[in-house]
Parts: C-alpha cells; sequence; structure tokens
C-alpha cells in the first residue's frame, strides 16, 4: 500500500511541475524514409531508413535513424548501419546481405538531412545462380521551403 501512494505522490508532483521550456512551431518541417526486404532461396536481408527536420526562428533540428537485418539457413549474414553527424548534416547508410553459396539477398539504405532537404534512398537485389536477378529501388526527397 505504501507503494502505491509513493508513485502517486511522485506522478502528481511531475505532472503539477512547471514547463520549462516552451516549445515552437516549425516554420517548415518534413520527414522521408525508405526501406525494403529481398528474399532467394534461403536467404533473405531487409534495410530501412528515415529522417525528419524541423526548422524554427531559433534554428534547425534534426533527427536520422536507419537500421537492417539478414538471415541465412546455412551461410553468412551481416548487417551494419553507419550514422555520420556534422552539425546539421546528418548521414545514415545500412547495409545487410545474406550469402548461401551462389544464392544471395542484400539490401541498403542511404538516409540524409542538410536542413533544407531530406531524402532516403533503398536499393534491394536478390540472385540464384541460373536466374536472372531480382532488383528494386525506392527513393524520395524533400526539398523544404526557405523561411
Amino acid at each position: 500500500m505504501k507503494e502505491i501512494k509513493l508513485i502517486g505522490a511522485i506522478t502528481f508532483a511531475l505532472l503539477s511541475a512547471p514547463a520549462i521550456v516552451s516549445a515552437q512551431e516549425c516554420t517548415a518541417a518534413g520527414t522521408v524514409g525508405t526501406g525494403g526486404s529481398a528474399a532467394a532461396g534461403g536467404t533473405s536481408a531487409s534495410s530501412v531508413g528515415t529522417a525528419g527536420t524541423c526548422k524554427t526562428d531559433d534554428g534547425t533540428t534534426s533527427s536520422i535513424g536507419s537500421a537492417g537485418s539478414a538471415a541465412t539457413v546455412d551461410g553468412k549474414a551481416t548487417s551494419k548501419t553507419h550514422i555520420n553527424d556534422n552539425g546539421e548534416n546528418l548521414k545514415a547508410q545500412t547495409k545487410a546481405q545474406a550469402v548461401d553459396q551462389g544464392t544471395f539477398s542484400k539490401s541498403r539504405t542511404k538516409t540524409s538531412t542538410d536542413g533544407d532537404s531530406l531524402q532516403s534512398s533503398t536499393r534491394t537485389m536478390s540472385h540464384v545462380p541460373g536466374q536472372k536477378p531480382v532488383k528494386s529501388t525506392t527513393e524520395q526527397k524533400i526539398i523544404l521551403p526557405q523561411q
């Protein structure tokens, strides 16, 4: 019974505390995202990326995220994500690949924002020896309006 009272007191204190930071509305904002997956034989690979930007009178705030996964029955699977933060310029790249002898599946997503534009692209490919490779590309780009 005492635990419930303590939790209730903490919740009440947090809800009744004054807001320290006031929110601003975005004068320009956007989000992008792409993703894809490929599968062949006993292999599969997927990747996804997303980015968002909000411009206010005080500056620009951006976020970025990317992830991938790969799987195979008997072969080798790898997934790597790299994110680069250089001020307003954010870049993310994910590569996922699964290989089982000559059969493979791979997916790569690149996502970026520079404060004025956002873009994301995903390329996938799968291949079984003796068959034609299956490829796909998805792209999205947004240019934010000038303030």
